[in-house]
């Protein structure tokens, strides 16, 4: 009898183990997570004819739709200037440093051939380099050019949160034909960057951004010979039009930018053997970019804006910059020669799919 009990008892606890580890059944309202429209379970009454696809999607979010049209502007001229990120002049009124910048479009040539619609500041891809020091008072003051409303963000500066530059939360979209001033002191010290933060994954897209630099108080004890701003971005040329890169399918980037310019349009830096140089390394766009620098170390020193102390600074050939990240290397030119700095996701370093192109440019040492 004992026997019998001890086998029903034990087959009870085997059902209850085969029952808790058995698949849960689907509820009748979810999706399988794959793209075979064969295996879904459909809530009663539904049929597949019903599921919305993505051209329906976009029929029916405007904004979605949106993004994904050409970038355009009327009348839009080429551009005035051939390179981006330059020092912006300013002027000072009572001790305040006042800079100027107007958001115009223009046509913007990021190769020989190949020229992109661009929204940009002041005319250029990257938009001028405001370059200041720590505990300056900067006045900014922004007119709007463009079709479309727009707003800065300063992106790691610490500004006071009306002039964080977020529509809708810190301030008014600046709408076409209007301006606005930003005021705030300029810290802490480091690699900053300004962009628009009004439909962002277009404008910025676009061209809208550009590098803002806060150096120190005191000036550094051996600053680096070379110092050098390369802001990475993407652009997509589709039938001679312009559309916001993204990563999403049928939006992707087919043009890779250093500065505004794919390579062999991209800058060429010539240093001496022997020279410190440093380089700030700024992702704007949309993708993640692993920046391989050819026949030389380098450390990071600061990350972020933020130095990174000594004895916890990496040694490295190859860093990742994610969107929104800025990483200051240094290395000093042991060799002499052409050595290439290059993004490692090697499509990235193509021209509509034709190597070599994008993300490379030559680092010049010579005696």
């Amino acid at each position: 009898m004992r026997i019998k009990k001890a086998m029903i008892f034990s087959l009870m606890v085997l059902a209850l183990i085969l029952s808790a580890c058995a698949p849960a059944a689907s509820p009748s309202n979810t999706m399988p997570m794959n793209n075979n429209n064969s295996n879904m379970t459909l809530a009663p009454g539904t049929s597949v004819d019903e599921i919305p696809t993505p051209g329906s999607m976009m029929a029916d979010n405007p904004g979605a739709a949106h993004m994904m049209e050409p970038i355009t502007a009327p009348n839009v001229q080429p551009a005035t200037e051939t390179e981006g990120g330059q020092p912006l002049a300013y002027r000072e009124e009572d001790g305040i440093k006042v800079f100027e910048l107007t958001t115009k479009a223009v046509q913007w040539p990021i190769l020989d051939g190949v020229t992109v619609t661009a929204y940009t500041y002041n005319g250029t891809v990257p938009g001028p380099m405001i370059r200041v020091t720590e505990g300056d008072q900067v006045k900014i003051i922004v007119k709007n050019e463009l079709p479309d409303p727009t707003t800065i963000h300063w992106h790691g500066v610490e500004v006071p949160n009306a002039m964080d530059g977020v529509p809708g939360v810190t301030q008014d979209p600046i709408q076409p034909g209007e301006t606005f001033t930003y005021e705030f002191i300029a810290k802490p010290t480091g690699t900053f960057m300004y962009h628009s933060h009004f439909e962002g994954d277009v404008q910025v897209s676009a061209g809208l951004y550009a590098p803002f630099i806060i150096e120190p108080k005191e000036p550094e004890a051996n600053p680096p010979v070379v110092d050098k701003v390369l802001m990475i971005s993407e652009s997509r040329m589709t039938d001679g039009q312009t559309y916001a890169a993204m990563p999403m399918g049928g939006m992707e980037p087919n043009y890779f930018t250093i500065n505004g310019k794919s390579f062999p349009a991209t800058e060429t830096i010539t240093v001496k053997k022997g020279d410190l140089v440093r380089l700030r390394l700024i992702a704007i766009g949309q993708f993640i970019h692993p920046m391989h620098l050819h026949g030389m170390p380098f450390k990071i020193v600061a990350t972020d804006g933020h130095p990174v102390p000594e004895d916890a600074q990496l040694t490295k050939d190859t860093v990742s910059v994610a969107p929104g990240e800025r990483y200051d290397i240094e290395f000093v030119a042991t060799e002499t020669g052409q050595w290439m700095l290059h993004c490692h996701i090697l499509h990235h370093t193509t021209n509509d799919n034709v190597e070599p192109g994008g993300l490379m440019l030559m680092i010049n040492v010579i005696e």
